[in-house]
């Protein structure tokens, strides 16, 4: 990427898919590949082929089922988790237990600190520029904690030495690094590291950590956009039909259980609470094609004494729409056919627009229902505290409360990334998708094209909007387990204990999976985790 002097800004910016080849282990600093490590190094690979996703512009453009001005900010409404923002100062202070951040594919069990980076920034300086000229560097009051952009020692590094060393680099450790910079406002080191080092280093046909560190550069490339002197307003991108986005949907579904697992969970949950039920109502607030529900209306066909009536609210948004190819007269005609094959009295409702908006009177509640709700993989794009005094995240909670439901099933990502710092912020992304592209990798070729493009339509921009986005435009705004249940506890719900018949139910559908995958109840929850890291809990509340 060429810089203008004006501004950091590149023409355009590509996922770049130059494996390196060789990899040699030597004991110098952690930013070296290290054979006592508890990680597995994954093995590079070639290919001739060149793909390339998100390009940034400067430019506004007009995107379909994209309401944000900013494409960056954006997330497909189908990644592994669903998709759909204030700069934040405080960190959240609920933290997982038990089940430990990072995989040990990974080789990397927690975020590396400020200190910790700068001593490392230290040790890698006087590798390449020498001791003496080190401490000149340090003598004239150049430091790294400076504070200065550009000012940091790091700007003086022989890029095209470093360059020649990247067999030997951890990829890992230079993602922390330009992070660290980037976080400082330290843009020659920044630019350095992403046009000389980390852009030869990652692959959206590689490894998982060098799939994932391709879009981890985006996002790092779009938020210097945000920051210098021109705003970022647009990543452009080859939009998918709305066939070929659900052919994307379907892969990333088939290949990694969290869709599943929300869905099994909710589905085992609901299906318990209405035992006895004649009239049912579900509020799906995130419907999307609505095909969940085929397996809840065949275990209610069998019930003693005949089915119930079920009647379905489906909450709509852009995304949704743009990838059905439609609205929710798609969704409801589907269901209606499901229905009347398995012979259960149906009505469906729809409530086109986003969960952001919704009021009690969108929802078509009647007397007379049991209802129930279920909140999957949404709930986290809901704006918060720290970014609007509206708070639609609790206020939406404290409306769903209000209609007195019978049950409500949560399903969420267990990461930390709402309210974190920017550097924090970077630090668990990179934790957490490590383990998920770890997941992806071990069901799917890695130079399988599909693959390719389903990571990069369903995964990269919600890893985009986490990395370049603060305040209003940034959607994706994960929570830990500790902290929803607080927010569920203020809103006046109590949490449901799950059965043993739930949890056996989740067992069954992670037979089909690899056994990497961890299942566990605690805290009255379900955690679905990779290896050691948690990935994703389902709960229920009444």
């Amino acid at each position: 990427m060429q810089v203008s002097q004006n501004h950091p800004a590149s023409a355009g910016i590509h996922f770049y898919h130059q494996p390196v080849q060789g990899i040699y282990q030597i004991s110098q600093s952690n930013l070296w590949h290290n054979s006592s490590s508890n990680g597995t190094t994954f093995s590079f690979e070639t290919c001739k082929e060149q793909y390339f996703t998100l390009e940034s512009s400067p430019a506004t453009t007009g995107l379909i089922g994209c309401d944000s001005k900013s494409y960056a900010c954006v997330s497909s409404n189908r990644s592994p988790f669903s998709p759909q923002g204030s700069q934040s100062y405080h960190s959240d202070h609920h933290q997982s237990s038990d089940i430990t951040y990072g995989s040990p594919l990974s080789g990397y069990s927690s975020p590396v600190d400020a200190s910790d980076l700068k001593h490392r920034l230290r040790e890698l300086e006087t590798s390449l520029l020498g001791p003496d000229e080190s401490d000149m560097v340090d003598s004239c009051g150049y430091s790294i904690d400076s504070g200065l952009p550009g000012a940091s020692p790091m700007a003086k590094y022989d890029w095209d030495q470093l360059a020649e060393m990247i067999p030997e680099l951890n990829l890992r450790e230079v993602l922390m690094l330009c992070a660290q910079a980037v976080s400082d406002d330290d843009i020659p080191t920044a630019v350095g590291w992403m046009d000389n080092v980390l852009g030869k280093m990652v692959s959206v046909a590689g490894d998982p950590l060098q799939r994932l560190g391709a879009y981890l550069l985006e996002g790092l490339r779009a938020r210097l956009e945000s920051s210098g002197s021109l705003i970022y307003k647009s990543l452009k991108c080859e939009q998918p039909t709305g066939k070929e986005l659900m052919t994307y949907m379907h892969i990333m579904y088939q290949i990694c259980p969290y869709w599943k697992f929300a869905y099994i969970s909710a589905n085992a949950v609901i299906a318990e609470a209405m035992a006895n039920e004649s009239r049912i109502h579900i509020i799906d607030f995130q419907i999307a094609q609505g095909t969940q529900w085929h397996l809840l209306m065949e275990a209610l066909a069998l019930r003693p004494g005949g089915p119930p009536s079920i009647r379905i609210t489906g909450v709509d948004d852009s995304q949704s729409f743009y990838a059905r190819g439609g609205g929710l007269k798609i969704v409801g005609e589907r269901l209606s056919n499901i229905a009347r094959s398995c012979g259960v009295p149906f009505e469906f409702h729809c409530a086109a627009m986003s969960a952001c908006v919704v009021e009690k009177d969108d929802l078509g509640v009647r007397p007379g229902e049991a209802l129930a709700v279920i909140f999957p993989y949404v709930l986290h794009h809901m704006p918060d505290e720290s970014v609007s005094i509206e708070n639609h995240r609790d206020r939406l909670l404290r409306l769903v409360k209000s209609l007195s439901p019978k049950v409500v099933t949560h399903v969420e990502q267990e990461s930390n990334t709402n309210t974190s710092p920017f550097f924090h912020r970077f630090a668990e992304t990179l934790d957490y998708y490590t383990a998920m592209f770890e997941s992806i990798d071990v069901a799917s070729p890695r130079d399988d094209k599909k693959r390719i493009s389903a990571e990069q339509h369903c995964v990269a921009r919600d890893i985009v909007s986490m990395i370049a986005c603060e305040g209003v435009e940034r959607v994706e705004r994960h929570e830990l387990f500790g902290k929803w249940k607080s927010r569920f506890s203020m809103a006046g719900f109590k949490q449901c204990p799950m059965s043993s018949s739930v949890m056996a139910a989740v067992r069954d559908l992670l037979k089909d999976f690899n056994g990497n995958y961890r299942f566990e109840h605690r805290d009255g929850a379900l955690y679905l985790g990779w290896i050691n890291r948690a990935m994703a809990t389902s709960s229920a509340w009444r």
